[in-house]
């Protein structure tokens, strides 16, 4: 028999995304028209095992779907690893009356909730990370937005490395993923994108290519590097150092968190926020919701832990096809 959901918790887990704010209105919002009560949780999992909890209403989520961020805050917490500690979590849940809770934020996000699932609370998981990294689903809130937020930034390095005719390396985030540098380099005309996926071209190659560049007339050259390739400091150093040609790196780091998200953010994360809260009131538990095939499905997260996700081939063939030569 189907547990009867009376109070759901939502929370914000590791990195934050834009779009977080949106699935937490649409949380809240479609618990309180289906009767619930709906209790936020500050800082993840590490205000869960303190009872950082208060209760929220619609006026809590208010002016919010526009805003970057988390209005919860977020944490990592990897205490919450312990068997002691996730107990601590789940009994906290009982003491607060919460019956299931909506987490949102990547894999190590999900793992915690695979932990409470298992010691009775309900419990729904939400893509919310700007890596775009987790295999169970095709999109992830806040990839967008950090896409646009990066591809902005890089448009304006353009203009005034096209003006200084020099070599400029950016560096995008993305952790072990190269979904954002991926897009960043397609989107943004790159000569080429380091991705840790790939074999990569060879530095004494690019710095050829470079040079070729320059002979046919070329006055500035863009490379996008990866986060989980890295580098990229000492990769202008040694193109400037060897071809004589003004090179800068630029990391653009945590800017691309920030931001308001974007019109595709706002509506998958509403979208996701509604269906966590729909899978909780008909009792399912462990599940993650996912983007697939232009449906939103749940998925069991153990099943989603263990997939592997690639980047597509065809992407990254046609950026290649797209470099400079």
């Amino acid at each position: 028999m189907a547990k009867d959901i009376k109070t759901i918790g939502v929370l914000t887990s590791g990195g934050d995304a834009p779009g977080m704010n949106a699935v937490t209105r649409a949380v809240v919002r479609t618990a309180l028209a289906k009767g619930m009560r709906v209790m936020g949780i500050r800082k993840g999992f590490a205000g869960l095992i303190t009872g950082d909890i208060f209760e929220m209403d619609a006026r809590s989520v208010s002016d919010t779907i526009q805003r970057g961020g988390t209005i919860l805050h977020t944490a990592r917490c990897p205490e919450f690893i312990n068997k002691e500690v996730q107990e601590r979590g789940a009994e906290m849940c009982r003491v607060f009356g919460i019956d299931g809770v909506v987490v949102i934020g990547g894999d190590g996000s999900f793992q915690g909730a695979e932990k409470l699932a298992n010691l009775g609370i309900n419990t729904i998981g939400i893509p919310g990370t700007i890596d775009l990294d987790i295999a169970c689903t095709d999109y992830t809130i806040g990839f967008d937005t950090a896409v646009n937020t990066a591809m902005e930034a890089i448009d304006k390095i353009r203009d005034t490395s096209t003006s200084h005719e020099r070599c400029s390396i950016v560096e995008v985030m993305g952790r072990n993923a190269g979904y954002i540098a991926l897009w960043c380099g397609i989107v943004n005309g790159a000569e080429y994108i380091f991705l840790p996926e790939r074999e990569n071209i060879s530095e004494n190659d690019l710095i050829r290519r470079i040079l070729e560049n320059r002979e046919k007339g070329k006055k500035h050259n863009l490379i996008i590097v990866a986060e989980g390739v890295g580098g990229s400091t000492e990769l202008a150093e040694r193109i400037e150092k060897v071809t004589g040609i003004s090179a800068r790196a630029t990391i653009l780091g945590h800017l691309q968190r920030g931001g308001s998200p974007t019109a595709v953010d706002r509506m998958h994360a509403s979208m996701m926020g509604a269906v966590a809260v729909e899978l909780l009131a008909e009792g399912k538990s462990n599940r993650v919701v996912a983007y697939k095939d232009g449906k939103y499905i749940d998925i069991d997260i153990n099943e989603a832990l263990k997939m592997e996700k690639n980047i597509d081939d065809y992407h990254v063939e046609v950026s290649r096809l797209l470099e400079t030569r």
